[in-house]
């Protein structure tokens, strides 16, 4: 693949709404380049015997058991709300 441009860096920034200097564009040019040197390293590796992978570990639904447990009391729950009528949270009304 060729170089990246100092255009291409501007171009790229302008689509992003974002303002770059010409010092930035030079830098963001030289690392995408050096970016782009490594993908087509990676792109000269022989992987015909290598399994496609979505993931580096073999995981597979790891998780937990799913138990009931006892919730805190509801008047450990209350005593942390600003309101509460009737063993209930009253929050301000937002509909009409």
């Amino acid at each position: 693949m060729s170089k990246i441009t100092m255009d291409e860096v501007k171009h790229v920034a302008h689509l992003a709404r974002l303002a770059v200097t010409e010092e930035e564009a030079e830098k963001f040019a030289k690392q995408l380049g050096a970016i782009i040197e490594f993908a087509e390293e990676l792109n000269e590796l022989d992987t015909t015997n290598v399994k496609p992978t979505t993931h580096v570990l073999k995981m597979r639904n790891i998780m937990r058991e799913d138990k009931p447990a006892k919730g805190l009391p509801l008047e450990d729950v209350l005593k942390n709300a600003p309101d509460h009528q009737d063993g209930q949270i009253k929050v301000p009304t937002i509909l009409e």
